[in-house]
């Protein structure tokens, strides 16, 4: 029986430029190992994270068109925050789009935003069960 989801994979255009914006948000690189013929396993996450997202380098004209498209379109990337407006403020800096304003809603306070490859997140700060 499996026991956790250990990657996902996300289409980039180009490692190091995906690299260096997952770095400005406060991720870390937990792995850059070079395979050959350009071909890298690098694997980035937020620090105590468990599942990491591995970047995935688009080959092709199929891949390269699914770049920003693996959500078809929706919100398909959720980060959790426990520093809201400290983490929206990292996200502008780093070049994020911020495609609404950040909302209040039963669960929490969210935002949508997008990175640079056009990939769409949630930003979250949950509420605690307790709090009105």
């Amino acid at each position: 029986m499996p026991e956790r989801i250990a990657h996902l994979a996300l289409l980039v255009p180009d490692y190091d430029q995906a690299l260096a914006f997952f770095r400005q948000i406060g991720f870390e690189c937990r792995e850059d190992t070079h395979l050959g013929d350009d071909k890298r396993w690098v694997r980035i996450a937020p620090p105590g994270a468990e599942t990491e997202i591995l970047l995935a380098r688009a080959v092709g004209d199929r891949q390269e068109a699914a770049i920003g498209a693996q959500g078809g379109g929706r919100v398909w990337l959720f980060l959790e925050t426990d520093d809201f407006e400290a983490d929206l403020a990292r996200l502008r800096a780093a070049g994020a789009r911020i495609e609404e304003d950040p909302r209040d809603e039963d669960y929490g306070r969210v935002v949508v935003w997008s990175d640079p490859f056009g990939n769409r997140w949630d930003l979250i700060q949950h509420r605690c069960p307790d709090t009105p």
